[in-house]
């Protein structure tokens, strides 16, 4: 989801890499859950948060939509997954009774990053951290690799530019197109890299299935 902001505006002004430290860690904050309410359609899953969570929790993509854990909104022209927020204090469908979060092992990527952003460059990104985002305001600092907790940190930004920069060539394609052909284009990318279960065990499965399924969609689309 792309932020038409000024970057001084919501954060220190500052970017980092994933080796740096920033004042992020909010763990001594128990059961606060703030940032899992409220949060509207704007924790949108990729395909590799949908595979986490079938893996996690037994439940594929139609099972979690079927559910209400899930629902399907337009992003930037796309049709893709994003976090439900239920009930009267619009919480995450994944917090339990106490406000902890039911499946934090298996947590997607936007709540793994959170209070931190994505600035994305021409060749890669970076990350900034948002100072209005969370309420507790004396924070500890905590290297942001430590933070995310994703084993082979290199390869999961290499996937997650790759996924950004497919989204984006889509989003130039959408502009040429006729109002079915964009249906037609956006529901076979939703079909391909979502509905289509993974058969991965692993990470590093993950991302090789995810490869061949990102070479075989550019070459049926002709983008790329």
């Amino acid at each position: 989801m792309k932020r038409n902001v000024d970057l001084n505006e919501i954060s220190d002004g500052r970017l980092y890499s994933s080796g740096d430290m920033v004042k992020a860690d909010c763990r001594d904050c128990r059961g606060c859950s703030a940032c899992c309410r409220g949060m509207g359609s704007s924790i949108i899953l990729d395909p590799m948060d949908i595979w986490r969570l079938h893996r996690g929790i037994g439940k594929g993509f139609q099972s979690l939509l079927e559910e209400g854990r899930i629902e399907l909104g337009i992003v930037d022209g796309m049709v893709l997954p994003n976090l439900k927020m239920t009930g009267d204090g619009e919480a995450c469908s994944f917090l339990d009774e106490n406000g902890r979060c039911s499946i934090h092992v298996y947590r997607p990527g936007l709540c793994r990053l959170f209070p931190l952003g994505r600035y994305y460059e021409e060749k890669g990104f970076r990350y900034f951290i948002q100072i209005h985002e969370c309420q507790k305001k004396d924070r500890g600092k905590v290297k942001i690799k430590k933070w995310l907790g994703i084993p082979d940190l290199k390869a999961y930004e290499a996937y997650i530019l790759e996924w950004h920069d497919f989204l984006n060539q889509c989003e130039e394609e959408l502009e040429s197109l006729s109002d079915e052909n964009v249906r037609i284009l956006t529901l076979y990318v939703l079909r391909k890299f979502y509905e289509s279960g993974y058969m991965a065990a692993d990470e590093k499965e993950f991302y090789d299935e995810f490869s061949g399924r990102m070479k075989e969609v550019k070459e049926q689309l002709r983008i790329g």
